[in-house]
Formats: C-alpha cells, structure tokens, sequence
C-alpha cells in the first residue's frame, strides 16, 4: 500500500500552530478596549462601534503595511520581540494623517516552519504596538508555507482601521501660508530605506562588527541601533486634536521617500513647505548609513526620516501652545520650518 501522506508530513504542522495560539491569547488580551466582543480563536474579530457614537459624521480610516527588508537583520539576529512594533507603528501612523484614532489591528505572519515560541515572540511585539497606539489587536493568521520559504524565514504585514469625526479631520485643505512646521523626533531609520541599510551596513560584515559597543551611539551597537522600532505618535497627535481642537492642520509621516517625498502629501497644490536644515538633531546612526553609502543631501533627504518621524502642519498662532503642550509630554519637538505661497513642493534652506 502507498505510504499515507499526512498534512504534518508534507510540512504543515497544525498542532503546533494550535501551542502557537494558546501562546499568545494572554498577550493578545492585554490589548482589549472595551469594544472588543469575544476572544481571539474564531473566524473574525468582533468590535463595536460605540466609539463613534458621539461623533457628528464618524469616517472609518483604514491602512495596511508591512515591515520590509528590516525583517532580514531581525531574523539575523534572533531578535523576533520588536518587528511588531514596527508594524504596528507603519500602518497607525498613516491613518494618524487623517487625526483618525486607531481602533483595532489584525495581523498577517507567513512562516517557513512554524515555531510556538517564535510566534508569540513576534506576537508579544505586535501587542506591545497596539498598546503604545491605544489599538486592540482582535485577529490575524500564521501561515506555515514549507517549500515555498526557507524554515527560519518569515515575513510580517498588518491591517488596522480607526475613526474620526469629519469635521475634525486632518486635510491638506486646511493649510494656511504661515503656517509652522513642527517635527516629531525618530526613533531611528524606522521602517524605510533597509534595502540600502543591508547592502551598506549589514552585508559582508561579521555578527561581531555589528554587535561591538559603539561610543558614538551611546554604548549601543550598530545591530541595536538598526533594529530600533519605529516610534508610534498616536498618544501626542491626539491629545493635541483633543487639548487644542483645530491646530494641527495636517501632518506628515515620513517614511519610504524621506522629507521630500512625504511632506509635500500634507500641502494643499498652492502652497510649499520650507524646511530649514539643521533646526533639529541629526541622528547618528542615519549619519553613519548616509556617509556609508556616499549620500547626496538630496538623496539622503528622499530617502530617510533624517532624524523626524513625523511633521505637524500647526497654524502660526497655535504653535506655541502646541510646542508647550509637547514639552509636557516629554517630547524633544523642534520647529523645523513654515509654509510659503508655491505649488505644493517642499524645498530646503
């Protein structure tokens, strides 16, 4: 008789992606708002709307992204605990464009060999980034795909939906000539530009070069500083749409395209953003990859946050109230430039 061919033979092994659940449901549960309805395991995640039922015209913002090419150092390295973080903050701060509060978040991992701890370890991230964002992490899927991936390989992408109330929206409209550019810090290099980072700075090099303390990133190493997750802004931008309804006319998260690719979405197509090099700390490690690579200015400032995470359209006389109310949060912000008569371009001075 023919040998039976099982599921688990041919490189699928659901019970341990049922361990792998078991794992991560107290971690998933930390994550809960009150709208959240049953409990991860069924076919779809429950949440209720009752978050908008104040709200005049309640608009549902959704946004999707993954981790990119970071994945490959992560993975290098063995550290599984922070991509989710990434993720979450990739796909949070662009809805956070729209003033949109994120509500709940499902997740996608697709695996070349399943592993119980591996998964919770990456889940543990996941979680941590819906608690930094005030999201609830209600569903998501592992995918075990054996001949397809190499067994240690795996690749992130998420899915998240928030609500905003229409007349408080953030809108490019809204933007005023005069108005104050105030920038947010990094974190680091985020969640862009990796495919760069690993051929200038990853590949060829020993896990010893990499992991050396370094004294020009504060004891850190190069492998840490990579690796640093994405910042989550949610908590500052809406207590500040709350604390100081209408100051923040639109905003800007710089990510894939730098400064010069992303600011220019926040304008309306008849005024500019001047930014002014130099008005905020140039972070070490972007220094180190830009040099590395033999980046141009120009290039450089379209390919990298250069130290800002995220741009704030503020109205002129709101600024200082916004820059106080920051500084109370404990945030390093720095008033990077204004806004002049052009046509929707970001330029440089």
């Amino acid at each position: 008789m023919a040998e039976e061919v099982t599921y688990a033979s041919a490189g699928v092994d659901t019970a341990e992606g049922a361990r792998a659940v078991d794992a991560i449901k107290s971690i998933v549960r930390q994550t809960y708002r009150p709208e959240v309805i049953g409990d991860i395991g069924g076919f779809g995640g429950l949440f209720s709307i009752s978050a908008a039922k104040d709200m005049d015209d309640p608009i549902l913002v959704s946004g999707t992204d993954g981790v990119g090419t970071k994945l490959k150092l992560a993975q290098a390295a063995g550290v599984h605990n922070t991509v989710g973080i990434d993720l979450v903050a990739m796909c949070v701060n662009d809805i956070l464009a729209t003033g949109a509060e994120p509500l709940f978040f499902l997740d996608y991992m697709a695996v070349g060999k399943l592993t119980a701890d591996a998964a919770a370890a990456i889940v543990e991230g996941v979680a941590e980034g819906c608690k930094l964002a005030g999201c609830s992490l209600i569903g998501g899927e592992m995918a075990e795909h054996p001949g397809v991936m190499d067994p240690d390989d795996y690749d992130l992408s998420g899915f998240c939906v928030g609500v905003v109330d229409r007349p408080k929206m953030l809108d490019p409209a809204h933007v005023r000539v005069g108005d104050v550019l105030i920038g947010l810090p990094s974190s680091g290099i985020h969640s862009n530009g990796y495919s760069l980072v690993r051929k200038v700075a990853f590949e060829g090099k020993t896990m010893e070069e990499l992991t050396e303390p370094r004294e020009w990133l504060d004891g850190a190493s190069i492998l840490e500083a990579l690796l640093q997750p994405t910042r989550i802004y949610v908590k500052q931008v809406t207590s500040i749409m709350r604390t100081l309804p209408g100051a923040i006319h639109s905003l800007a998260h710089i990510t894939g395209g730098g400064i010069s690719e992303n600011l220019d979405r926040a304008l309306p197509s008849d005024v500019d953003a001047e930014v002014n090099l130099g008005s905020w700390p140039e972070l070490p490690i972007i220094r180190f990859i830009c040099d590395a690579a033999n980046l141009s200015q120009e290039e450089a400032l379209k390919t990298f946050n250069m130290g800002l995470g995220m741009i704030l359209v503020v109205s002129a006389d709101e600024a200082d109230a916004v820059m106080a109310h920051l500084k109370d949060m404990g945030e390093d912000a720095h008033i990077v430039g204004a806004t002049v008569a052009g046509t929707g371009q970001v330029a440089y001075r």
